[in-house]
């Protein structure tokens, strides 16, 4: 026992400066992600600002029923899978294609160029991106209105007031704004590819058509596959402002609009009740965790199967 006392200390000590180097993120482990865990338990409290947090009565279960004997629950339920599952199945599509495209150009000025351009609206505040919305489709000065349904013979849109046309505008404002990063993770995996598997299909008389369809697209195929699972692990969290800057917190749009995300924001914002919105919150999370869990497994499973790593 004292000679393994002894190697643990030794070995402390040769890594004692990594250690160290440690710290700070272990800190920010513990008091960002761990501590407030302790906040769980306002799920199962009927909370009474007088007697405080703590000194709350319990009431089991009854925030999750009145929860989900809402329609909210199912709505939120339903909208937050549904333009995840979109945001993926889409943004895969297009970012694989994008960056199928870019490979192909053969002026590396113009690739660079293209590159930045994509990849600008990655890095721009949601909420900037809220007001360049509504400068397109603002009722009275919006440029859709003014500009280009005038020129169609259509009448004017109220937007903000019409969800049937939200799935659309919020699916291409995120592809809009997220396509720049991942057409950059699958442009470094075709590069990767190697040039001598083309070589062959050029001198075998392959089309470039049949080329992609062959080469490229099954060689980056277990990328896309990892991609997509990592994704869909997180498939019952959403960008909060997307759903609730990019529609301007319009009540209009709540049917298409309102998430998991913006449903806890709401009702602790506005409702002020801190138990049914921490009921949603842990709801999200112990689904999240889940699928977090069986898209981990599937990640190893699928990468030892197929040797990635």
């Amino acid at each position: 026992m004292s000679v393994r006392l002894g190697n643990v200390r030794k070995k402390i000590w040769k890594f004692s400066t990594l250690y160290l180097m440690m710290l700070p993120g272990v800190a920010y482990l513990l008091i960002n992600n761990y501590l407030p865990m302790y906040g769980i338990t306002i799920a199962f409290k009927d909370i009474n600002f007088a007697k405080g947090i703590w000194g709350s009565d319990w009431n089991g279960m009854q925030n999750f029923k009145f929860l989900f004997s809402s329609s909210d629950a199912y709505l939120i339920t339903r909208n937050t899978i549904l333009y995840n599952a979109a945001f993926i199945v889409i943004g895969t599509i297009v970012g694989v294609g994008t960056a199928i495209f870019l490979n192909e150009i053969k002026n590396k000025l113009a690739v660079k160029f293209y590159q930045s351009v994509l990849l600008l609206p990655y890095l721009i505040s949601m909420v900037l991106v809220s007001y360049l919305v509504y400068s397109l489709l603002s009722v009275n000065v919006g440029f859709m209105n003014k500009t280009i349904l005038p020129a169609l013979g259509i009448d004017p849109v109220s937007w903000y007031n019409e969800p049937k046309y939200w799935p659309f505008i919020l699916v291409i404002v995120n592809l809009w704004k997220g396509i720049g990063f991942s057409c950059v993770v699958f442009l470094a995996a075709i590069i990767g590819i190697n040039k001598d598997y083309y070589e062959a299909a050029m001198l075998d008389g392959a089309s470039k058509w049949q080329q992609i369809r062959k080469i490229t697209i099954p060689l980056i195929a277990p990328i896309v596959i990892m991609m997509t699972m990592l994704s869909i692990g997180r498939i019952f969290y959403s960008d909060f402002g997307l759903f609730y800057q990019v529609p301007m917190n319009s009540g209009a749009l709540f049917s298409t609009t309102n998430v998991i995300d913006t449903y806890v924001f709401r009702a602790l914002m506005q409702l002020g009740d801190i138990g049914m919105s921490a009921a949603a919150g842990l709801y999200q999370s112990v689904v999240g965790f889940i699928l977090v869990i069986l898209s981990n497994y599937a990640v190893r499973k699928f990468s030892k199967d197929n040797a990635l790593f």
